[in-house]
């Protein structure tokens, strides 16, 4: 059995942020209902590399934090759709919505209403800046977030202008910290039997991503600076050139930067570092950093992550995702599962039984509308009535 089989959750959430947090939960055995307006769909569903995909609504984009869930295309600017979002929060467990403050209220999706419907709902908020503070009715997405909290100015070369990080590294990681949030309430509800409100801040969980560094500059007063791939102090936490490609050492304790120096046979460096205290290793670095740099241009990155690995340095050459996936370390994970001929990726741990899973594809706009009103004791007929007036949309008769 997973964790949170039998709990219902209704994701009224778009874009990346909420509904990775809601397929984290799916995957743990939760039914996630995404709840989807009738005549906008989830933005991501035409977003993605595959042009054909995008065109019926199923971009892959879309496709990556949508599994396991059913889909209900439901008007709540509709009284007829917000009575039956009503009654569906009365089977509910969790409503996680990411909905501007403005159309939280004009839709009546606010925690304080909804709580009279189900007192133990556990009820969770997502937003760029959270419901308090100056900002709190600003928009945002990943990259402004990473601008606004220092994390574009911490990245990038010493002597270039700030970089974003790539990937959206804030919006999966607060996806993550909802699901812990959200996690956590429903252990206290089973305790207490009480439910909760939960605002969840893209802004906060980026201060979090950055925990010692905001912990540092808290205490410090300075903010940290971006060096690249190679660490100001340390010689072994860096990037060398090698041969050929690229390698990413990160030797971070004086036992791992020993075994370095050990592996390119320098013992009696591998001495001095020994037995040198912990503030002393930053004066060593220029002269490390040369060494090193000059003894692994003799060997392919390659065959140093091998060589270094085997001393229990920890090393790897710089790769491309693909040819990440391509090793066999995720085929022996579980992080990447297969469905119905397609992989997906579903979560970054296991447990020795009931661990995360791939339950069902990706669904269409409205796939499930049917289905759920129906378990609602909605009727065919009145289900089509509803239909034809646009509350309600299903892309299947």
């Amino acid at each position: 059995m997973r964790p949170f089989e039998n709990i219902r959750v209704l994701d009224l959430t778009h874009v990346f942020a909420g509904p990775f947090c809601t397929y984290q939960l799916a995957v743990l055995g939760a039914e996630v209902i995404k709840i989807e307006p009738v005549d906008r769909p989830d933005m991501t569903r035409a977003e993605g590399s595959d042009p054909d995909l995008n065109a019926v609504g199923m971009g892959l984009t879309f496709q990556a934090q949508g599994s396991g869930k059913r889909t209900l295309a439901l008007d709540l600017k509709s009284e007829a759709g917000r009575a039956i979002f009503d009654r569906l929060v009365a089977t509910a467990d969790v409503v996680v919505q990411n909905y501007t403050a403005k159309a939280v209220a004009a839709l009546g999706l606010g925690y304080d209403r909804l709580a009279v419907l189900k007192p133990d709902l556990v009820y969770c908020a997502i937003s760029g800046f959270g419901a308090t503070g100056p900002k709190a009715a600003h928009p945002a997405y990943d990259v402004v977030i990473q601008a606004f909290t220092g994390v574009m100015a911490a990245n990038g070369e010493a002597d270039s202008p700030p970089v974003r990080i790539g990937p959206a590294v804030i919006d999966y990681g607060t996806g993550a910290q909802a699901a812990l949030a959200i996690s956590a309430a429903l252990f206290a509800r089973a305790q207490t039997g009480l439910g909760r409100r939960i605002d969840v801040a893209m802004a906060d969980c980026a201060l979090m991503l950055m925990n010692s560094s905001t912990f540092a500059t808290l205490n410090s007063g300075a903010a940290p600076r971006p060096h690249g791939n190679r660490d100001p102090k340390l010689a072994g936490y860096s990037a060398y050139e090698t041969a050929e490609g690229t390698l990413m050492i990160g030797a971070y304790t004086n036992i791992q930067m020993a075994n370095l120096m050990r592996a390119i046979g320098q013992p009696e460096m591998a001495a001095e570092i020994e037995t040198t205290r912990r503030d002393g290793i930053g004066a060593r670095r220029d002269c490390d950093a040369a060494l090193l740099e000059q003894v692994l241009k003799t060997r392919s990155a390659v065959e140093w992550e091998e060589i270094l690995n085997a001393c229990h340095v920890p090393a790897a050459r710089i790769r491309d995702l693909k040819q990440a996936l391509d090793e066999p370390q995720f085929a022996a994970r579980g992080v990447v599962q297969e469905r119905g001929g397609q992989p997906f990726t579903v979560a970054g741990f296991l447990y020795d039984h009931g661990g995360p899973e791939l339950t069902a594809l990706p669904r269409r706009h409205g796939e499930d509308s049917r289905t759920v009103l129906a378990e609602l004791g909605i009727c065919a007929a009145e289900f089509d009535d509803l239909a034809a007036k646009g509350v309600v949309f299903s892309p299947c008769r």
